[in-house]
């Protein structure tokens, strides 16, 4: 399933998209929104796979809105406008859709973006399952499968390991995370990542990984326990 919102000033719009897209079995329509700051908070919460984007959001630029999320989410444009396409394009955007616009030309747009996310899952597979990291002047590549936690200390991450010493890098928590598999790991706490595939158990606001526990800051509560229930525990 690909997970998508909808953000256009019109809710003519919204409820049409809305319509469209209860018509396509791998598209899951988590909101839709008319106004930017609201989507914005959305976005920086929970995880998407794609947006569904006006290039005019009354006193906003949906283009800008795209540039400033800062976030690697499939793009697709609306538009009454043809002018914008090219700048929309340049921002890599999957598909460009003109006003007014039917069901067909909708499932165009949603078959082209499925066989995007399909190809990039694909490469995200084939890739190598490492992170890079810096530690005693050399390059240490490490095993996705091996990391047990990671934890920030001042301006350094330790990451604990499995049968391993931990290795400290001179990196933040976003960095950090940035270079993690997104559906793989989860910041659970201002100071703590951990993989989801170890949770043991939870309870309360306590992660038990076995090894250790993890406590879930309130300001990551929300985020992690969507992740969890999404993994089916």
């Amino acid at each position: 399933m690909i997970s998508c919102i909808f953000l256009d000033e019109n809710k003519e719009t919204t409820d049409l998209l809305h319509k469209f897209c209860a018509e396509i079995q791998f598209l899951d329509l988590q909101k839709c929104f008319h106004n930017p700051i609201e989507a914005s908070r959305f976005i920086r919460k929970t995880p998407i796979d794609l947006i569904f984007l006006n290039t005019h959001l009354n006193d906003f630029s949906g283009i800008e809105f795209y540039k400033g999320i800062n976030q690697n989410i499939i793009l697709v444009f609306l538009s009454e406008y043809k002018e914008f396409a090219v700048e929309a394009y340049n921002l890599n955007a999957i598909d460009y859709l003109l006003k007014p616009f039917d069901l067909k030309r909708f499932n165009q747009c949603a078959n082209k973006v499925n066989e995007f996310y399909n190809s990039k899952n694909q490469q995200n597979n084939n890739e190598e399952q490492f992170l890079h990291v810096r530690s005693e002047y050399s390059l240490i590549k490490i095993a996705f499968v091996d990391i047990l936690y990671i934890e920030t200390l001042d301006d350094y991450i330790k990451i604990h390991l499995l049968g391993k010493k931990p290795i400290l890098t001179l990196m933040n928590m976003k960095t950090v995370l940035s270079k993690l598999p997104e559906k793989e790991f989860v910041r659970v706490h201002r100071s703590y990542i951990v993989p989801i595939n170890r949770i043991e158990s939870v309870r309360g606001k306590i992660i038990n990984l076995g090894i250790t526990e993890i406590p879930i800051g309130k300001s990551h509560e929300e985020l992690f326990f969507k992740v969890y229930i999404q993994k089916g525990f």
